[in-house]
């Protein structure tokens, strides 16, 4: 019998660095100016976008290969397998919008985290998950959701203080390790 307590983690602007990778793409693709320093607190990427070229964005998710290559959030690499022996992690991501990314995110994942089983890989539309703590960067997840709460930081979700929140991947390991 397993003992461990149940870690579900985001990929998203939680283990994967998206909004680096819209920020790569506008900036050679558009010569925009983009750093995440000047996204506004509390907007959504494509808020950001001039009128013009907001449309593309849903053009990009949803071309192949889009979520395959994305970055890795900083720290995490060195946090997730701590976290994998301590808890019984779970990779919880809303993939069904973008039906090309189901394939790109496994692919990720095995890459970066080959550790994590597929038993332990959850791709959904609503995150209603059974699980003790959470991470996530979308409050909307966390509505209906009854244990830990951990907002990871991102720009668009500056605005929340009801959740404890962490900046980093450090910081998620001086609060689960």
């Amino acid at each position: 019998m397993n003992n461990k307590l149940r870690l579900a983690i985001d990929m998203d602007e939680v283990l994967a660095d998206t909004i680096g990778k819209f920020i790569a793409i506008y900036n050679e693709k558009h010569n925009t100016d983009f750093t995440i320093d000047k996204l506004q607190p509390g907007k959504e990427f494509h808020e950001l976008l001039p009128a013009y070229i907001r449309y593309t964005l849903r053009e990009y998710i949803n071309e192949p290969g889009f979520f395959r290559d994305i970055p890795v959030m900083q720290g995490a690499l060195e946090v997730m397998p701590k976290l994998a022996e301590k808890y019984d992690v779970y990779i919880v991501s809303a993939a069904m919008e973008f039906k090309n990314s189901l394939a790109d995110k496994l692919e990720w994942l095995n890459e970066h985290f080959p550790y994590i089983s597929w038993t332990n890989i959850i791709f959904c539309g609503h995150k209603i998950v059974n699980v003790d703590i959470m991470i996530d960067d979308r409050v909307k997840n966390f509505v209906n959701f009854d244990g830990r709460k951990l907002l990871f930081t991102s720009p668009h979700n500056m605005a929340y203080d009801e959740y404890e929140r962490v900046n980093t991947w450090e910081e998620v390991a001086a609060a689960l390790l």
